[in-house]
């Protein structure tokens, strides 16, 4: 009797546990189509690397270059605006506190230009390119997709007066860059010739013991001189930009020692019937100021001992850049608002012992990067045209 009834009563136990076990497994099945959180073991770490579907986003070592150092700065309006560098372009809409790469290049970004915030070009020096040239890209939308728009003759800068007509020194395109033709240019030019569209522009010559600024408004047919001034040593350079038909800003760069370059920079309102001295920067190592006597030494200037970068706005505003390569913090940046008759200057210094670059979207708006050969970039930002300056960005 006592086997048969532990014989029952493990039939009833066996039959128990089926039932049992069977039930778990219906829950665990319905549970799966729901939105349920569940604890799933943790697996070991695996040594193959993760596979990448279409709509995941790289790694940022995979996605972001260097951008230590920037080259190349151009806005389209405060808050919008690009920068180069080596291997890659970036694009802010925050006014430079954010960055996004948008493509990568074989090459250094020289240079970059808007038109507004959809459509911009940059120019690649790149090691394919011959000497003299550089690769052209072209965005139409903003930066998302650029594209090869062919190559840009020259080294100087260049600018797009619509989508398809640009000039670069005396390089003039109306097919968007694909192609290139030469404008007539007097002898002796110093620097680059600069014209503001097809039929205005201005260039630096040099004959015997005088420099010369001369005009043509026939899209280099001929030149007529409208300045010049005996020099002791001719420009090495010259820099010229323009905000209009009649408008021309000129930069004389002069000689260089002791980490010191002298220079001069004019400017005509007035196709060049008047010229107003803006910066006459005489120094021990580089000599008198171009276009003035050997021991001129009173000339207007920001007090640095070289020339920066300068950026015209319009033809009575343009911002400009000095520095010091002997002092502690060597950049220093100042404007006119009045055609160049006279000079203010921000109270800041900026760090920095590589070139500086500047951008405006209008008298009081800009941007100012800072480069250095061993430090990152930075970027600060006025709102007051350049009294005060905010430090907005660390380039990493």
């Amino acid at each position: 009797m006592k086997i048969r009834f532990a014989g029952a009563w493990a039939a009833i136990l066996t039959l128990v546990l089926s039932l049992l076990v069977g039930g778990c497994q219906t829950s665990t099945e319905e549970s799966q189509g729901r939105d349920v959180q569940t604890t799933q073991p943790v697996p070991a770490p695996s040594t193959e690397p993760p596979q990448q579907t279409d709509n995941q986003t790289p790694s940022s070592e995979e996605t972001q270059p260097d951008q230590k150092k920037v080259t190349a700065v151009r806005l389209a309006d405060f808050s919008t605006g690009w920068v180069g560098g080596e291997g890659w372009i970036a694009r802010t809409e925050d006014a430079g506190k954010s960055w996004q790469v948008q493509q990568r290049v074989d090459g250094t970004v020289s240079q970059l230009f808007a038109l507004n915030s959809q459509e911009a070009w940059a120019a690649v020096s790149a090691d394919e390119t011959t000497a003299g040239e550089r690769l052209l890209l072209h965005t139409t939308n903003g930066g998302k997709d650029w594209t090869s728009a062919g190559k840009v003759p020259g080294n100087g800068f260049f600018h797009f007066v619509s989508p398809e007509e640009a000039f670069s020194g005396n390089w003039r395109t109306t097919d968007g860059g694909k192609t290139w033709s030469k404008l007539p240019i007097p002898e002796h030019v110093i620097g680059e010739a600069y014209f503001h569209d097809k039929q205005n522009g201005w260039a630096v010559t040099q004959e015997q013991k005088t420099a010369q600024v001369k005009r043509t408004v026939d899209g280099g047919k001929t030149w007529k001189t409208v300045m010049s001034r005996e020099v002791v040593e001719p420009p090495v350079n010259a820099i010229i930009r323009s905000a209009g038909p009649e408008d021309a800003w000129v930069e004389w760069i002069g000689g260089t020692g002791m980490t010191q370059t002298s220079y001069s920079l004019f400017h005509t309102a007035n196709g060049g019937g008047d010229w107003q001295v803006v910066i006459a920067k005489s120094s021990a190592g580089g000599g008198p100021a171009p276009g003035f006597p050997a021991d001129y030494r009173e000339g207007p200037s920001l007090g640095g001992s070289s020339p920066g970068p300068f950026y015209v706005v319009d033809t009575k505003v343009a911002f400009l850049g000095e520095q010091c390569m002997a002092c502690d913090v060597p950049n220093t940046i100042g404007w006119t608002k009045d055609g160049g008759k006279t000079l203010g200057k921000s109270d800041q210094k900026f760090s920095g012992f590589g070139p500086m670059l500047l951008a405006f979207a209008d008298a009081q708006k800009g941007w100012l990067i800072t480069t250095d050969a061993s430090e990152p970039s930075v970027m600060y930002t006025t709102l007051d045209g350049g009294k005060q300056w905010t430090k907005v960005h660390e380039f990493r």
